[in-house]
């Protein structure tokens, strides 16, 4: 019994190989992420994940004017949690992939699986990085647009004046979206196979951010440009009252669990 828990340990934690990407993967896990969206439409789940966040901040500005200089940090950090809301789109492809049954009663598979602590353990570890990314972004406004007059700033419109239109403001866009894309940078590291992975196979979290890390290490560029394709899509889906993310997400998630069957040997 001890030597087989020992070998077991010794599987958990050993290296997982992982390859060498390009450009050529990004692309090509797209169109699989798009074919796999026209195949098993996820917009509908999506949207009703998306408005009810949509309605949350709405009404975060409509009862307290106050919280008005965290709602873009909150808004934006959720990209940083976009893995976690992704892990049924895994579940899905994986099983899609392997010729499963993928009708969407299977989207919550993952959570009921071996990896299911694993799982829960790397969601926490994005919550607090993104609870951190709000803490700082608020630090940051305090000590620049939080120095004005607070007679000057009294609606959104004049916030959004004083941001563009005066030193602290300014100030407070470049350090606050330098600052943000560090944040994003450690999410999209942590984050690019690992989820993925713990929906693939039942390693522990700690080997599947490691693993992830690696990836990212190993494939630097393409890791940095996989994650402006990220951003640049999740802003464009955002722009029409945030319906296109209905599109947009879920062919993400799909294209990352194609990036991450190319990046790791499995």
């Amino acid at each position: 019994m001890a030597i087989a828990q020992r070998a077991k340990a010794v599987k958990v934690h050993q290296e997982i190989p992982i390859r060498k990407i390009t450009l050529s993967d990004l692309r090509t896990a797209l169109s699989q992420g798009w074919e796999d969206f026209m195949d098993k439409r996820g917009d509908l789940i999506f949207l009703g994940i998306i408005y009810p966040i949509a309605v949350l901040f709405a009404s975060l500005y409509a009862l307290k004017l106050s919280l008005l200089p965290i709602i873009f940090p909150l808004f934006a950090g959720t990209a940083l949690l976009g893995p976690i809301f992704a892990t049924g789109y895994y579940e899905i492809a994986r099983r899609r992939e392997c010729d499963l049954d993928s009708r969407w009663r299977h989207v919550f598979d993952a959570l009921k699986g071996p990896s299911a602590f694993s799982i829960v353990c790397m969601a926490a570890i994005l919550f607090l990085l993104f609870a951190v990314w709000v803490i700082v972004a608020y630090t940051i406004y305090r000590g620049t647009m939080g120095t004005l007059n607070p007679d000057t700033v009294t609606n959104a419109t004049e916030f959004v004046g004083a941001a563009f239109g005066t030193p602290e403001g300014q100030r407070m866009m470049v350090v606050g979206n330098l600052v943000g894309l560090g944040f994003a940078m450690v999410a999209l590291a942590i984050s690019v196979v690992s989820f993925p992975m713990l929906v693939d196979k039942p390693v522990s979290w700690a080997t599947a951010l490691r693993t992830s890390v690696r990836v990212a290490w190993h494939n630097p560029v393409t890791t940095i440009v996989w994650g402006f394709v990220v951003a640049a899509l999740l802003i464009a889906g955002a722009l029409p009252a945030l319906i296109g993310l209905a599109v947009v997400f879920p062919v993400l998630a799909y294209a990352t669990w194609h990036l991450y069957t190319r990046a790791v040997e499995r």
